[in-house]
């Protein structure tokens, strides 16, 4: 049987703009190695019937088994989220070179798996606060907020990260994942107000909420396209053979 990590390789894209700081290769190539895996098993995933004990861990298991495992015993379908990941790396385009934009995406789908957030929550906040930096990661605003989801220094401590950190894209996915997850703890899960919350309070925050929605709604055109392309494909496969 051919490993995992062979198909992996075998199916990734890891082109990176020379001009934009990105994550450490080793760091990167893990990140994707990981989410291929998740994207290669999301119809296993989304099957009800699979038994707890086949998912006991194996001696010998890998970090890519065991982070599988992990997504399998939450019940996660994955469907649904990896239907996001095109959506939001078009929008994203929009805004940074398309290589950058699919790498964006990725984060998006992966550092929420395992998490009550999809991956348009997450993508969401990154367009509503660094469209207009092109989604750098070297984007600071007046304010001192750093990276493309703009964590203050204080909250990129808060949850284990160096400011200069902020700069790195996974870390800051990260700590934007913690942060939002802090304010659906203060919003007592009102998913709408912890978003706001993100930004702060006052009329910032407001102004923040309506380009939210409206970067939210670019998503779901997006994602409505994407739906259709795909239902044309099948349409023209089933012609052809027909």
């Amino acid at each position: 049987m051919v490993s995992l990590r062979k198909l992996v390789s075998a199916h990734l894209d890891t082109g990176h703009p020379a001009n934009l700081k990105t994550p450490k290769k080793n760091s990167m190539e893990k990140t994707l190695m990981i989410l291929a895996a998740m994207l290669l098993i999301g119809v296993s995933c989304d099957q009800s019937h699979l038994r707890q004990a086949q998912l006991q861990p194996v001696a010998g298991d890998s970090e890519i088994d065991r982070e599988i495992r992990r997504v399998m015993e939450k019940g996660i379908k994955l469907e649904e989220r990896k239907s996001q990941v095109a959506a939001i790396a078009a929008a994203f385009s929009r805004y940074t070179v398309p290589e950058r934009a699919r790498w964006l995406a990725a984060l998006c789908y992966l550092k929420t798996l395992g998490t009550t957030f999809m991956p348009m929550d997450l993508a969401e906040i990154a367009l509503a606060e660094t469209s207009g930096y092109g989604l750098s990661g070297k984007a600071v605003s007046d304010k001192g907020a750093l990276g493309v989801w703009q964590l203050m220094p204080h909250r990129a401590k808060s949850h284990g990260y160096s400011p200069e950190e902020m700069e790195n894209d996974e870390k800051c996915a990260d700590a934007a994942v913690r942060e939002l997850a802090s304010k659906l703890e203060m919003a007592k899960g009102n998913m709408t107000k912890a978003k706001k919350y993100y930004c702060g309070a006052g009329t910032d925050a407001d102004a923040y909420e309506v380009k939210r929605l409206q970067f939210r709604k670019e998503i779901l055109e997006e994602l409505t396209r994407e739906k259709r392309k795909q239902a044309e494909i099948s349409r023209n496969r089933i012609d052809h053979f027909s």
